[in-house]
C-alpha cells in the first residue's frame, strides 16, 4: 500500500497543524489573560449563536457540548467549523441555480389529481425549482451491475454530450470501460465533461491523470479540491451520482463508479445498490442539475451558457405510465428537501412504507416520523447492512434501533453483504431512488439528487425487490438494542456526536 498518497498527506499535514495549532493557542492563552479572556468570550457567544440557530436540537447539543468541553478554545473551534459556512466557490452554486432555475419553467410541469402528491410536489417547486413531469419512462435497476450493463449500451450510443457527475470514481475494470468509450466519443465531437468530487476521487484523479484526462478530450472539473490548509472547509462535499447522455436519457442512484458497486470486486460480500434510467422530459433537471455544478468550479472559459444546446428537441416518450420529479438538494440554504421528502411519504402513508439505507443516523425529526407511522398502523420495514463498511458508523446505524423496534418499526439487515442503496417506496404508489442516505451528512451538508416516482409499473418493480431483499436479510429482534452499561455509556457519546461524523 503507497503512503506517500496524496490523501495521506493532505490527512498528514492538516494534523500537524491541528495539533500544533492547539498547543499554540494554549500556550498564547496562558501566557496573556486577555486572550484567554477573550477565548472565553468567543465561546459563550458562540453558545448564544448555536441556541439560537435553526439547526435539529442533536445538531446544537452536539456542539454546544464541545464548545463548553474545550474552553477556550471551543469558540474559536465553531466558526471555523461549527456552521455551514462553505468556500468561496461552492458559495457560486446559490447563483448558478438561480440561472439554470429559469430555465424550469411552469409550462414544462404537469398536475396531479391527487392532493397528497400535488402539496408535495409545489413544496419542492417552490423551495429549489424542480418539478414534475409525465412524458418519462423510468427503468429500475435492483443491481448496479445491470445497470451499468445499460449505461454502457447507452454511452456507445452518445451524439452530442454525455455529462457525468459521481463522489466515487475508482481504479478498475468499471472505470476503464466507460473511459474507453468516453475518449473515443470525444475523439469524434461528442463533448464530454465530468464532475469528480475531489475526496471521494482523490486516488485516481491525481493533477497528472486528470492532465492526461484532459489531453485526451474530456473535460474535467473538480468538486472542492482538497487542501492541506487548517483553515480550508472541507465538510460540503458533491455525493451525487449523474449521467446524462444528449438529454434524452439519464441515470442516478447509488451507484459510484467503482468495481465494488457492480461486484466485480468483493469487500463486503455481495453489494446491493440500486438506480433508474429516465427517458424523456424529466432528463432536463438532471441535465441542468449538472450545468449548474460545472458553472460553480470550471474556469470561465469552460462555462456553459447556451442551454437550449442540451436540451433534446424529440424527449416525451409514449410508454411512460410514471409522474418523475427528479431534484437535488444542497447545504446552502435552510431547505432540508431530502429529508422533507422522506418525511412528508412517512406522514402521508397509509399502508406501508419500505426502506433501503446503507446508514441510519437520524434526527429527532426523522425518528419521531417513523415512530408515528407505525403507531398510526402503518408497515414501516427498513433494510441496512449486515457488514459493515465503517464499523463506527454501523455501530451507531444499530444504536438507533431500539427506539425505532420498541415502536414496532421492523428492521432487516442484509445479510449477503452490504446494502448502498437509498430509496423508499410506499403505498403501491410513491418511490423515491437517489443518492441521499439516513444519515446527517447526506440530508444537512452534502449536495445530493434523487428521483421521485408517482406511480406506474415501476412502483411495483421497487416493492417487489424489497420484499425479495428482505427474504435474504435477517430480522432484527429486540435484544439487538440492549447494551450493557459501558456500550450505552460509549452509543449515547456517538449520539451526541452523530452529527459531526
Amino acid at each position: 500500500m503507497k503512503l506517500l498518497t496524496r490523501l495521506n498527506i493532505i490527512l498528514f499535514l492538516f494534523v500537524i497543524q491541528s495539533v500544533g495549532g492547539i498547543l499554540l493557542l494554549y500556550g498564547v492563552f496562558l501566557r496573556f489573560p486577555i486572550i484567554y479572556t477573550l477565548g472565553i468570550l468567543l465561546s459563550w457567544m458562540s453558545f448564544l449563536v448555536i441556541i439560537k440557530s435553526n439547526e435539529p436540537s442533536s445538531f446544537k447539543l452536539s456542539w454546544v457540548i464541545i464548545v463548553l468541553a474545550i474552553l477556550p478554545l471551543g469558540g474559536l473551534f465553531y466558526v471555523l467549523y461549527g456552521n455551514k459556512r462553505a468556500t468561496r466557490p461552492i458559495k457560486k452554486h446559490v447563483d448558478e441555480h438561480a440561472l439554470i432555475a429559469k430555465y424550469l419553467t411552469d409550462d414544462d410541469f404537469v398536475r396531479v389529481q391527487e392532493e397528497r402528491m400535488e402539496s408535495l410536489f409545489k413544496h419542492i417547486r417552490q423551495v429549489s425549482a424542480y418539478g414534475a413531469y409525465a412524458g418519462t419512462s423510468v427503468n429500475y435497476y435492483t443491481m448496479g451491475e445491470d445497470m451499468f450493463a445499460d449505461m454502457l449500451k447507452e454511452l456507445r450510443e452518445a451524439k452530442k454530450f454525455i455529462f457525468l457527475e459521481y463522489f466515487i470514481i475508482g481504479k478498475g475494470s468499471m472505470w476503464d470501460e466507460m473511459l474507453d468509450i468516453l475518449i473515443d466519443k470525444a475523439k469524434n465531437g461528442v463533448e464530454v465533461r465530468l464532475i469528480i468530487d475531489d475526496f471521494g476521487s482523490m486516488k485516481l484523479f491525481t493533477n497528472r491523470y486528470i492532465r492526461q484526462l484532459r489531453e485526451r478530450g474530456v473535460k474535467v472539473v473538480r468538486f472542492n479540491p482538497m487542501r492541506p490548509i487548517l483553515f480550508m472547509f472541507m465538510n460540503h462535499r458533491d455525493h451525487r451520482k449523474i449521467l446524462v447522455i444528449d438529454g434524452r436519457i439519464a441515470f442516478t442512484g447509488g451507484v459510484n463508479i467503482s468495481d465494488e458497486y457492480v461486484n466485480r470486486q468483493s469487500r463486503f460480500g455481495i453489494w446491493k445498490d440500486t438506480g433508474v434510467r429516465l427517458k424523456g422530459e424529466a432528463v432536463w433537471s438532471f441535465t441542468l442539475m449538472f450545468i449548474e455544478m460545472w458553472d460553480t468550479f470550471c474556469k470561465k472559459s469552460e462555462r456553459i451558457d447556451n442551454y437550449g444546446f442540451y436540451r433534446s428537441s424529440q424527449v416525451s416518450v409514449l410508454d411512460h405510465d410514471s409522474v418523475v420529479l427528479p431534484f437535488g438538494d444542497n447545504p446552502l440554504d435552510d431547505e432540508q428537501i431530502g429529508e422533507d421528502v422522506y418525511i412528508d411519504i412517512l406522514n402521508q402513508s397509509k399502508d406501508y412504507v419500505y426502506i433501503f439505507t446503507p446508514y441510519l443516523v437520524i434526527s429527532e425529526r426523522m425518528t419521531y416520523a417513523l415512530q408515528t407511522a407505525r403507531k398510526r398502523g402503518v408497515d414501516v420495514r427498513i433494510v441496512t447492512p449486515g457488514t459493515p463498511d465503517k464499523r463506527l458508523i454501523y455501530r451507531l446505524t444499530r444504536s438507533y434501533y431500539r427506539h425505532l423496534l420498541s415502536a414496532g418499526v421492523k428492521i432487516y439487515e442484509y445479510t449477503p453483504g452490504f446494502m448502498h442503496a437509498k430509496s423508499f417506496v410506499s403505498d403501491d404508489a410513491v418511490a423515491v431512488v437517489g443518492t441521499i442516505n439516513l444519515d446527517y451528512r447526506s440530508l444537512y451538508l452534502h449536495f445530493e439528487c434523487a428521483t421521485l416516482i408517482y406511480g406506474g409499473k415501476v412502483i411495483e418493480e421497487i416493492k417487489a425487490d424489497f420484499l425479495d431483499t428482505v427474504a435474504a436479510g435477517t430480522l432484527m429482534k429486540g435484544r439487538v438494542g440492549k447494551k450493557s452499561l459501558f456500550g450505552a455509556f460509549v452509543d449515547g457519546i456517538l449520539h451526541l456526536l452523530s452529527p459531526l461524523l
